[in-house]
């Protein structure tokens, strides 16, 4: 019963970088090189609980009255589990008037994730001064961003920038990427309480109300 208003399943962000160094010519390609590191923040927890009363139930549709009064209406899979009572039951065991108690925690942990590359590729497009795409050896293009410090040497001689990067250069360069994924899980409890068991006799005559 995944009811409640929850966090996202996964934030993602991630930013690139390039420090190249460019050389203009024709040779063999260099082998690209790779190394991950991945590292696990600290884990943190949101429990929260909430109070609703079982008001209609027909087949797997659910109706509960919320705590603020506001009716919501459920379709339960048959593998969601109520414990109520002492016992387990089944969406299609449950009875009006059952009181339902749901909750929820949500644990984030952060994984970082860290890649450096060494890649040499070509020249496809320049918009200079942020950005650069490249041919890689396996025949893609990929698009990096180039810091304002970063230095290339074109025909020997160092100190160029990337307005002197033209199509077809020649290009190495090491790749560092950073990443922060949080990693979200959740787990459900959902505790309730059978009504009362009335005798409740047909109807004979008006049906009056007591003040």
């Amino acid at each position: 019963m995944n009811h409640l208003n929850r966090k996202s399943g996964l934030m993602t962000r991630a930013a690139g970088c390039i420090i190249a160094c460019a050389v203009l010519g024709i040779g063999v390609w260099a082998q690209d090189t790779s190394v991950t590191t991945v590292q696990h923040g600290p884990s943190s927890f949101d429990t929260q609980v909430r109070n609703a009363e079982v008001v209609y139930v027909e087949g797997n549709d659910l109706v509960l009255k919320l705590e603020h009064g506001r009716l919501e209406h459920l379709v339960v899979p048959v593998s969601d589990k109520f414990h109520v009572d002492g016992r387990e039951l089944t969406v299609y065991d449950l009875k009006p008037g059952t009181k339902l108690t749901e909750t929820i925690t949500t644990t984030t942990s952060p994984r970082y994730v860290n890649t450096i590359r060494t890649i040499e590729g070509k020249v496809w497009h320049v918009s200079a001064p942020k950005t650069v795409i490249l041919s890689l050896g396996d025949g893609t293009q990929k698009q990096y961003t180039v810091p304002d410090h970063a230095k290339f040497t074109i025909d020997g001689q160092s100190g160029k920038t990337v307005f002197d990067l033209k199509k077809g250069m020649r290009v190495q360069a090491t790749v560092v990427a950073d990443s922060a994924h949080d990693v979200i899980e959740q787990s459900k409890t959902v505790v309730g309480q059978a009504p009362p068991t009335l005798e409740i006799p047909e109807q004979v005559g008006t049906l009056l109300f007591t003040p």
